[in-house]
Order: C-alpha cells, then sequence, then structure tokens
C-alpha cells in the first residue's frame, strides 16, 4: 500500500531498502540519501551492519507529513545532474509542499501538478525537463566555487575539521528523544550497579535508547563503557568485549566529538586492547580538556597512570575522582589498589575489607584482596578472596583452580597448592580455557623464570591482554632483571623498569 492511498492502514515494518523505497516509488539510492540528508526515519540495530535497516510505515508517513520539502523527482535518478540538496534549488523546483495526500502512484504526478500550477499561475509554458536540469547545473557550479572558495578561507583560519564539527554540533544540537533518554538513564543505573546481570542490562537499555534514536551519541557512550568491563566483572571474552567497545566509541566521537566520555572510553580501548599507551594517553587529555570534572576521565586516567608505573600522579588522579563522587565503590575499590602498589599496604587492606564488609556482591575487593594476600605469602587468605570471586562471577574454570589449590594447600603447604594450581591451569590451557600469562604468573612463584618467560612470549603471541599490567605485577618481580622480561616490556610500549 502506498502512503497515497486514502484507506488508513495498519503500522507496519519495512524490512529493506527496496521495500522503504517501494513505499515512496522511488529507487533504494533516492532513499539512502534521504536518510542522510533529510533526516528520513530509518533505524539500524548496533553491530548488526549499516545495510540492515528498517522502517515503521507510520514514521514514514509522519516524516513526509512534517518536513515541509516533496519527494524528488525523476532528476534525482542520476546525482551528477541533480542540484545540491539543501539549498534553495528546492524551493526553486518545487515552491509549494506536496502533502502525501496528494501523492500518487505515478512517480510523475508531482512534477506535473508543479508544472500545472505554474502554467496557470503566470500563463506561460512550464519549463521543460531539460531547461532545468541546465539551470540546474549552472547553479551547482556556482555552488562548487563557493564552496571551494569558502574551504580557502577556512584553512587560511586555521579551522581544523574537528573544530569545524564541534561547532557544527553546538550550533545545531541533536533534539533528544524523551524515550531515547529515559532508556539511556535507566542503562546509567544498572551500569553503576558493577554486576555481570547488571552490566548486560545496561548494554540492553543503550542498546534499546539507540535503536529509538540512532543520533543519540550519550548511549554509545555507556555501551563502550560497559563492554570495555564485562570483560572484568563477567565471563565475556576480550576479544569479543574490547571490539565491540571501540566500535561503540568512535561512534559515539562521529556524532558529537565533544563529549568526554567518548575519548574516556576510546582511551581504555586503545591501552588495554591495542597496546597503545600514547593513543591512550592523548585521548584522557582530551577527556580533560573537555570536561575537568569528568568522574570518569579522572578514574580510569588513574588507573592508566598505575599500570605505567607512576603510582603518585594515579593517587593523585583517583583522588579527584572521588571527590567528584564520594559514594563510588569502584572508585574506592581501585583506590585501595593503588595505595597498594603505592606502598601503603595497610591502609589498602583496610579500606578493601571495609568495601568488601558494605558490598559484599562486589568483585573489585575479593580480586584485589586476593592479589593483596598472594604477594604477602597469606595463602589461606588467598584462596577465600579467590573462591569468591570466582562464585561471583559463576565461572567454573576458575573455580576449578581454586579447589586445586585448596586440595594441594591441605596437602603440601604454599608449594603444594602452587603445583597443583599449575596442573590445573595447564589442563585448562590445553583446552583454550586458561590464559598463558597466568600459567607465568604460577611458573614464577615456583622459581622456574625459564618457563614463566615462554609462558609470557605466548601471553604476547595471542596478544592476552591482561599483560598491560606486566610492569606492576608483583608475582612477577623475580623476573624484572631477566632481557626477555624486559624486552617483552618494550614490545608492549611500557616505560621501561629502573
Amino acid at each position: 500500500m502506498s502512503p497515497s492511498e486514502s484507506t488508513p492502514s495498519p503500522n507496519r515494518r519495512l524490512d529493506t531498502w527496496k521495500e522503504i523505497g517501494a513505499f515512496f516509488g522511488r529507487d533504494e539510492r533516492t532513499v539512502k540519501r534521504w536518510e542522510l540528508t533529510r533526516g528520513l526515519p530509518v533505524h539500524r540495530v548496533p553491530g548488526a551492519g549499516r545495510a540492515n535497516v528498517y522502517a515503521n510505515t507510520d514514521e514514514l508517513a509522519e516524516w513526509l507529513k512534517g518536513k515541509n520539502y516533496t519527494v524528488e523527482t525523476e532528476s534525482d535518478a542520476n546525482p551528477s545532474d541533480s542540484p545540491v540538496e539543501g539549498t534553495e534549488l528546492d524551493a526553486e523546483v518545487f515552491p509549494e509542499p506536496i502533502s502525501p495526500d496528494s501523492l500518487s502512484s505515478d512517480p510523475l504526478s508531482s512534477d506535473r501538478r508543479v508544472g500545472e500550477r505554474r502554467s496557470g499561475e503566470s500563463g506561460r509554458r512550464p519549463p521543460s525537463f531539460f531547461e532545468r536540469l541546465r539551470e540546474f547545473r549552472y547553479f551547482a557550479f556556482a555552488l562548487v566555487i563557493l564552496a571551494g572558495l569558502a574551504a580557502v578561507a577556512i584553512t587560511h583560519r586555521g579551522w581544523s575539521a574537528r573544530a569545524a564539527r564541534r561547532e557544527a554540533a553546538v550550533s545545531r544540537p541533536h533534539p533528544i528523544d524523551p524515550e531515547a533518554e529515559q532508556l539511556y538513564l535507566k542503562g546509567i543505573f544498572y551500569f553503576n550497579k558493577r554486576t555481570p546481570e547488571s552490566l548486560n542490562q545496561a548494554v540492553d537499555y543503550f542498546t534499546q535508547a539507540v535503536v529509538r534514536d540512532p543520533q543519540y551519541a550519550e548511549p554509545y557512550v555507556g555501551m563502550a563503557d560497559s563492554y570495555n568491563l564485562l570483560r572484568e566483572y563477567s565471563v565475556m571474552p576480550p576479544s569479543e568485549a574490547y571490539p565491540r567497545a571501540t566500535a561503540a566509541a568512535k561512534r559515539a566521537i562521529a556524532l558529537d566529538d565533544s563529549l568526554s566520555g567518548a575519548h574516556s572510553s576510546l582511551a581504555f580501548v586503545d591501552f588495554y586492547w591495542s597496546w597503545d599507551a600514547a593513543a591512550a594517553q592523548s585521548e584522557f587529555k582530551r577527556a580533560l580538556e573537555l570536561d575537568p570534572n569528568s568522574v570518569r576521565a579522572h578514574h580510569w586516567y588513574a588507573t592508566f597512570l598505575l599500570h605505567l608505573g607512576r603510582f603518585r600522579e594515579s593517587l593523585e588522579e583517583i583522588e579527584k575522582a572521588q571527590k567528584l563522587d564520594p559514594g563510588s565503590k569502584s572508585i574506592l575499590a581501585d583506590k585501595g589498589l593503588i595505595l597498594f602498589y603505592g606502598g601503603d599496604t595497610g591502609q589498602a587492606v583496610a579500606l578493601l575489607k571495609q568495601l568488601e564488609a558494605s558490598e559484599p556482591d562486589f568483585l573489585s575487593p575479593h580480586n584485589y584482596l586476593a592479589l593483596i594476600y598472594l604477594s604477602q605469602g597469606n595463602w589461606q587468605q588467598y584462596l577465600a578472596e579467590s573462591r569468591k570471586s570466582a562464585m561471583l562471577l559463576q565461572d567454573d574454570h576458575r573455580l576449578s583452580i581454586v579447589n586445586a589449590g585448596e586440595k594441594g594447600f591441605a596437602g603440601g603447604g604454599s608449594r603444594g597448592m602452587l603445583l597443583a594450581i599449575l596442573k590445573e591451569q595447564q589442563g585448562q590451557y590445553a583446552e583454550g580455557q586458561e590464559r598463558a600469562y597466568d600459567l607465568a604468573q604460577t611458573s614464577a612463584l615456583l622459581g622456574n623464570k625459564k618457563q614463566a618467560l615462554d609462558d609470557l612470549q605466548n601471553a604476547y603471541l595471542k596478544r592476552d591482554t591482561v599483560l598491560t599490567q606486566l610492569r606492576i605485577d608483583p608475582s612477577l618481580s623475580t623476573l624484572h632483571d631477566e632481557p626477555r622480561f624486559r624486552e617483552i616490556l618494550a614490545q608492549l610500549g611500557l616505560p621501561p623498569l629502573p
């Protein structure tokens, strides 16, 4: 059914560009151009690819009623011969908007009506198609010259493309769909809970928000942040989480380059996934320039500096984040970790235990305490915290390693524990369930430096994302003087050890 028919039709979904074009009696190229230049309401599901689109017939009909310009004539079939869209030429050819009710199935009918109106009003013959085309070409040529002169002027003034986009975004802000905004706010609520279930719920709400309003940039930031954390708070593999975070962050920046959060998200991926510390530093600086009071920018910049071994600066940044958001449990947990690496173990343990008591289902304190207890040789507490982490993650593979460690400790003390853990890790590694980096940690603790270095080399070849902690990992401190260790450190782009 075409939008011109008088009998109301129920709303239905059109699932391809071809169906959307047929609704208007136009080809695919024309409706694709309308989406880009005239806001045709076409939807996409994030991650499904640009070609996977759908539209609702009710929304298309409303679009026709509210845009105050007509469906184009057949001159649009050849873009090189058509006027530049968005200029006065549209008004010249179509001086009055044509309502959806006036459209017919004849693709030339609107053109004929315009000609009839002009003929009746002026008493002159309406211009032919070729006469119009010739006028269009003259106008288009003039517009090209003017655009070139404008580009030279802009270049002369030293404006960057990025600055121009930011200026345009300020002058023409995107009106946010109220329902999309509510979905986004629900996503933020669940994101802040920091549990596997809540992060997945957050992704669902952010996705619904961008389906509702594809030009709304903030939900893409939320998606990027959620995926950045899902590989830590759930069993989602980094190879799945980080590329999704990258795509969402870049989409947010494309929509609105002035969003501080989008640059923080991209910085996170640049460092932990791409191992590009320089790019991450640049993006974090950009995020803080855009919003000096961004909690997430200060927070994630602090953990970035921690991995570079810049402990004093890291503590300064995390304390800025804490002042901006005193109630954030994730900031408090990371502050405890930074205090430990900075040498204040007592204060770190006290803070993490306090947080663990108030938030027993929060993963980070258990992980960080397990790390601290392992470095101290407090084996029983290390196993206890590791068990809590595995249970919160619902990770059967990690739980099997803890079970093996507990049995080994009962029968052979600390060395028996490490040997049992290593055996279980090796079995899981053979099945693709364990990281080479984890084997390196255990081998180093057992004093087998060569095997630990071999495992680290395998971790590098397999792009284990946890290698970003190589410089500060206490389990690997006995390897610091080894040339192979320092070589891997340099390959990761991390600062050299003193």
